[in-house]
């Protein structure tokens, strides 16, 4: 779409005085209301008491309002996609496998891929998958004719967090115009460009959905967590809409905790944890219907074979997995890669009866539309529509892939197989890095083209004083920056190999925001601040 509304111009000027009034009730806001962190500690204690509040922005980003619509509409359709894509086990083990896959160059997923296929050996005894989704997206300004488009950084299987936190910015946002009308500094602020976002709700419906599907009266949610968790709040706001409304408890406990509380019922598979009991120095038993995974993504989550045993443990149970180890393995960035590549996408949408994609409108050509151009690095092939430079060859030392991704480095970020922000490598640092990179390692890493969005944003970023920050940043109370904003949509689905039992394309949104300056998005990395959406029109 062609837009008419000038990015370059926002944000809208304020005062000093305005902004120290909306700093105040911001910072003030979010302490109240649960938008908070964990302060940075070397560890927590076990019983909290302070906070600070998470790192947000003073003002909504802008978006446009068909192109925020459109990425609720492909949804549906991508928790479509990767329910398939995690059922598909030729697939999976063709493209993350140990044999002939991933898994050869990258050994955190080969560990996970063989836990799984032990696993499958002895028998699948819970059919059904849950998956929380969120599909990451920046507005791409790459058209050449002032067209804006939204452009797929990245599909989250597992861990997809900020969903009630973001919630929780979008609230402080109306709440800031409700005070101040945002002192009347732009004719876009008014609360009919305020989307709702009632992320919390709808992420632990899929939850609530799961545990109903396990039907297992008195049975508890697990979330396994990661020891030090500073985003704790985040995680507690879906701990208490299960509770409240949906009549769920939720026990929390890391991996290590899991080493020894776990029980595995050897014939009907029932995990059961050993918990604390009112009683002195005894406890009890509770049976577990649901594995939430906020914990697992990265490999320092797992610095022993016990760790791992203890995932294989929970994988080989009769609870419902959030994700199921196929359904991590299909977030991988190589599957966003390989699905990027001709006919691949549509291979999974075949059927014409096919209900949830026909009624979308958008379809496999949608999803299309949001991807850039990505190959791998040990690809002999080039990529669909990608010119070769005269002078580039495949080399016996150098496949196509590599040789395209040092020619094109300056337009390029080379990704591998990791969640939680900081591992991508990054234009004028590609060439050293393909110099340091082994032969047997290309398979593990993609080139995608980079995503251009709109120059000349801006916005006001507030941190608590002395929190997150990647090392050595130096941020003051508040700062107006040049950024670039990132929506994730959630969403979630519960299937198994027969298709879909529910799924949900309307769970909510996150918008995340960084300084220009920053490669990285994460906001627990400590590269973002959480921000919220004003819709505009060209």
């Amino acid at each position: 779409m062609a837009t008419t509304f000038d990015f370059s111009q926002w944000p809208p000027s304020l005062t000093d005085a305005q902004l120290e009034t909306l700093t105040h009730h911001a910072t003030t806001y979010a302490l109240s209301h649960g938008l908070t962190y964990l302060p940075p500690t070397p560890t927590q204690p076990s019983s909290p008491s302070s906070a600070i509040h998470a790192p947000i922005s003073l003002l909504p980003a802008p978006v446009p309002r068909s192109l925020f619509k459109k990425t609720q509409r492909l949804q549906s359709v991508y928790n479509t996609l990767y329910a398939r894509v995690a059922t598909n086990d030729d697939f999976l083990d063709r493209e993350m496998g140990a044999e002939e896959g991933v898994g050869k160059a990258d050994e955190f997923v080969r560990t996970l891929w063989k836990g799984w296929k032990d696993i499958r050996d002895e028998g699948i005894i819970q059919p059904l998958h849950l998956g929380l989704f969120r599909s990451d997206y920046l507005l791409h300004t790459g058209g050449g004719d002032g067209t804006l488009s939204v452009k797929q950084v990245e599909f989250n299987t597992i861990s997809s967090s900020f969903g009630p936190l973001s919630q929780r910015a979008a609230a402080m946002h109306r709440y800031l115009h409700a005070l101040t009308n945002y002192y009347d500094i732009s004719p876009h602020l008014k609360p009919e460009n305020f989307p709702p976002n009632n992320t919390t709700s709808g992420l632990a419906q899929g939850l609530a959905e799961a545990h109903e599907a396990y039907d297992v009266k008195g049975a508890y949610i697990l979330f396994v967590v990661q020891p030090n968790e500073r985003n704790v709040f985040d995680q507690r706001w879906l701990e208490y809409e299960l509770l409240e409304n949906h009549s769920i408890r939720v026990v929390r406990q890391t991996f290590a905790e899991l080493s020894s509380s776990a029980k595995l019922d050897p014939e009907t598979r029932v995990l059961r944890l050993t918990i604390p009991s009112a009683a002195p120095n005894s406890s009890t038993l509770i049976e577990i219907s649901t594995v939430y995974f906020r914990a697992g993504y990265i490999p320092t989550d797992f610095p022993t074979e016990e760790h791992y045993k203890t995932r294989f443990t929970l994988e080989r149970s009769r609870a419902i997995k959030c994700p199921t180890i196929p359904l991590q393995l299909a977030g991988g960035k190589k599957i966003q890669e390989v699905l990027s590549q001709p006919g691949i996408v549509e291979t999974f949408f075949s059927s014409p009866s096919d209900t949830i994609v026909n009624n979308a409108t958008d379809g496999a050509a949608g999803l299309r539309e949001t991807w850039m151009r990505m190959w791998a690095l040990d690809s002999p092939d080039p990529p669909l529509s990608t010119s070769i430079p005269p002078g580039v060859h495949q080399t016996a030392d150098e496949p196509l892939g590599t040789a395209l991704a040092r020619t094109n480095a300056s337009s390029l970020v080379l990704k591998p197989q990791r969640e939680g922000g900081g591992n991508n490598v990054y234009k004028s640092d590609i060439p050293a890095f393909l110099d340091t990179l082994a032969a047997e390692e290309r398979q593990a890493w993609i080139a995608m083209e980079l995503i251009v969005p709109p120059a000349g944003v801006g916005g006001y970023l507030v941190r608590a004083g002395g929190a997150g920050g990647s090392a050595g940043a130096s941020w003051e109370k508040i700062v107006r920056a040049e950024t670039v904003s990132e929506l994730g949509v959630f969403g979630w689905a519960l299937f198994g190999k027969e298709g879909i039992v529910k799924e949900r394309g309307d769970a909510g949104w996150l918008m995340r925001t960084k300084g220009v300056e920053s490669n990285e998005g994460g906001v627990a990395a400590g590269f973002s601040v959480l921000d919220s959406v004003v819709l505009v029109d060209g």
